[in-house]
C-alpha cells in the first residue's frame, strides 16, 4: 500500500466509522429492547402469551426477510444517504411508538414496520463500506460496523435494566428511540455517498482510492447479471450459512435475558449486568479476528471454526442444563463470541467472491436469509423456553444450527488472494 493511501485510509476511518458505528448502533438499540420489555412486564401488561410473545419479538425479522433486497436495489442504483436517512426518522418513530401501544395487533404492527424501515439498513452499510476501503481494510471495516450490535447490546443491557426499574418497560422504548431521530439529521448533514462528492479528500486521494478499487475488481470473475449472481453455488451456499447462523445469533440476543432470569431468578437490574460480559467477550475476539482476517487474507478460517466451537459450546450448556448456573453461563459468554467475532470476514468474502456490479445485491440476498434464520431463531428460541419452562432445549436447537453453518461455509469455493507463506499455510489448514 502506498504512503497516499495510508494517510487517505486514516482520513476515511476518522471520518466515516464513527458515523456508521453510531447508526448501525442505534438499529440494534431499538431492535433488541424488546428481550427485556418480555422479562420485565409487558406479557403480563398487554396479556401476552409465552407463544404470542415469540411470535412479537419475531416478527420484526420477517419484514426484515422480505425487504433486505429491494432495499439493497435502491442503495445500489439511487442512494444510501438517502435511503438511511428515512431509514432513522421511521424506526426512531416506531422504536418510540412502542411505548405507547395498549393492544396485542398493534404492538404486531409496530414490530412488523419497524422490521421493514430497517430491513435495509444493514445491506446499504455494507455496500457503503465497499464503496469506501479497500480489501485489505474492508474485514475491519466491516467489524466497527457490527461492532454496532454486541456493543449497543453490552451498554443497553445494563441501561435498559435501569430505566425499566426506575420507570417502566413503556418509558424505556420512548427514551430509546428518541435518539434515532435526532441522529437522522445529523446523517444527512455528514454523509455523501462516494468519495467524488466530498471536500474532505484531495483530488489525488479520490484518485488513488479510485484505481484501488478498479484493480481489485480486475481480479474478480465477470458475472452478467443479478440471476446469475443469486443461483451461483458460493451465493446459495453464504445464504443458507448466514440463515443457519443467525438463529444462533438472534435466538441468543433476544432472550438472553429471559434465560439467565429463568435460570437464575435474579431482579432486572441483575439481569441487565449479567447479560453485558458476554457482549463484551465478543467485542474483544471480534477485533482480533478481523485484524488477523485482513492480515492473512483468508476469510474461511476466521469463520467456520468460530461458529463450530459456538455450536459446541451451546451443546455444552444443553448437557449441563440449569444445575450448574455459573458453569453454563461462561459456556454462553464462549458462544456469543464465537457467534459474533466472524462477522467481519464473512462480509468482506462477498465483494471478493463477486462483482461490484452484483455484490451488492447478493449481499442483500445473503443478509435476507440471515434475517430468516433471525426470525426462526427468535421464535422457535423463546418458542422453545416458554413450552419447556428452561432454556435447555433451545441451547440443542441453536447448536444443530450452528454446527450446520459450518458445514455450508466450509463447502464455500474460495482462493487465497495474498501470495504469502503464512496465508498459503493458513489456506491449506482451512481447506
Amino acid at each position: 500500500m502506498s504512503n497516499t493511501l495510508q494517510k487517505l485510509s486514516k482520513r476515511r476511518w476518522w471520518y466515516l466509522m464513527p458515523i456508521i458505528f453510531i447508526t448501525y448502533s442505534l438499529a440494534y438499540l431499538d431492535r433488541a429492547n424488546y428481550g427485556f420489555a418480555a422479562a420485565s412486564g409487558i406479557e403480563q401488561d398487554l396479556n401476552i402469551s409465552k407463544s404470542t410473545s415469540s411470535l412479537i419479538g419475531a416478527l420484526f425479522f420477517l419484514a426484515y426477510f422480505f425487504f433486505q433486497v429491494p432495499g439493497s436495489i435502491y442503495a445500489v442504483k439511487r442512494s444510501v444517504r438517502k435511503l438511511i436517512f428515512i431509514c432513522l426518522l421511521l424506526w426512531g418513530l416506531c422504536a418510540t411508538a412502542t411505548g405507547l401501544v395498549s393492544n396485542i395487533p398493534m404492538l404486531m404492527v409496530i414490530r412488523f414496520t419497524l422490521g421493514i424501515v430497517e430491513a435495509a439498513v444493514m445491506p446499504s452499510m455494507l455496500i457503503y463500506i465497499s464503496t469506501w476501503f479497500t480489501k485489505e481494510e474492508r474485514s475491519r471495516a466491516n467489524t466497527f460496523l457490527i461492532l454496532g450490535n454486541p456493543v449497543t447490546v453490552l451498554w443497553m443491557s445494563v441501561l435498559s435494566g435501569y430505566l425499566i426499574h426506575a420507570f417502566g418497560w413503556r418509558e424505556m422504548f420512548i427514551i430509546e428511540g428518541i435518539p434515532a431521530v435526532l441522529w437522522a439529521g445529523i446523517w444527512w448533514l455528514v454523509v455523501r455517498d462516494k468519495p467524488s462528492e466530498v471536500n474532505w479528500l484531495s483530488q489525488d486521494e479520490k484518485q488513488d482510492l479510485q484505481l484501488a478499487m478498479e484493480k481489485e475488481q480486475q481480479a474478480i470473475a465477470p458475472v452478467r447479471n443479478y440471476g446469475e449472481a443469486l443461483r451461483s453455488s458460493s451465493v446459495v451456499l453464504l445464504s443458507s450459512a448466514h440463515a443457519l447462523w443467525s438463529i444462533g445469533v438472534y435466538g441468543f440476543m433476544m432472550w438472553l435475558p429471559s434465560i439467565i432470569k429463568s435460570a437464575s431468578s435474579m431482579d432486572i437490574v441483575s439481569v441487565g449486568w449479567l447479560s453485558a460480559p458476554p457482549y463484551l467477550a465478543a467485542i474483544c475476539l471480534m477485533l482480533v479476528v478481523s485484524w488477523l482476517s485482513d492480515k492473512v487474507q483468508n476469510r474461511k478460517l476466521f469463520i467456520w471454526p468460530l461458529l463450530a466451537v459456538a455450536g459446541l459450546a451451546f451443546t455444552g450448556s444443553f448437557f449441563i442444563g440449569n444445575s450448574h448456573f455459573w458453569v453454563s453461563y461462561g459456556l454462553l459468554t464462549v458462544a456469543a463470541a464465537c457467534m459474533y467475532a466472524p462477522y467481519g470476514p464473512f462480509f468482506a468474502l462477498i465483494p471478493e467472491l463477486m462483482p461490484k456490479n452484483v455484490s451488492g445485491v447478493a449481499i442483500g440476498l445473503i443478509n435476507s436469509f440471515g434475517a430468516l434464520g433471525a426470525f426462526l431463531g427468535a421464535y422457535f428460541v423463546g418458542f422453545l423456553n416458554g413450552l419447556t419452562g428452561s432454556p435447555n432445549a433451545s441451547y440443542c436447537f441453536m447448536a444443530i444450527a450452528l454446527l450446520t453453518s459450518v458445514i455450508c461455509i466450509y463447502k464455500v469455493k474460495t482462493t487465497a488472494s495474498s501470495p504469502s507463506i503464512s496465508t498459503k499455510i493458513f489456506t491449506r489448514k482451512a481447506l
